[in-house]
């Protein structure tokens, strides 16, 4: 498809450039399971933006760790079906009733 010449300059470049880059551009083939869009990782930053909007943003660069850090594992906790409020007491009265975020990704991401 790439190959076959039309009448216009401007598309015959683009053409003779996805060429160039099949490889490249067909690799989503080899998993067909991921998104072909970033949606998801757009929307999980969504909330915070406004939140930075709206408050001006953080005094020191602590608080930006902070709020990053809270805000990262708030979402976590939402995709995983957790309660963000039970996950924090859960580590702050170190009950560890609820298994560490990264083995709850780990555990997501093999099922695929």
């Amino acid at each position: 498809m790439c190959s076959t010449p039309t009448a216009y300059a401007t598309l015959n470049q683009a053409l003779k450039r996805m060429g160039n880059n099949q490889q490249e551009l067909l690799r989503v083939l080899d998993k067909p399971y991921l998104p072909l869009h970033n949606n998801l990782s757009e929307r999980d930053i969504r909330d915070y933006v406004k939140k930075r909007k709206i408050s001006g943003s953080t005094r020191s660069e602590a608080g930006r760790r902070c709020r990053d850090t809270f805000a990262s594992l708030k979402k976590t906790c939402l995709k995983h079906k957790i309660s963000f409020w039970h996950y924090l007491k859960d580590r702050l009265m170190a009950e560890r009733n609820i298994p560490p975020l990264s083995d709850l990704i780990r555990a997501a991401a093999t099922c695929g």
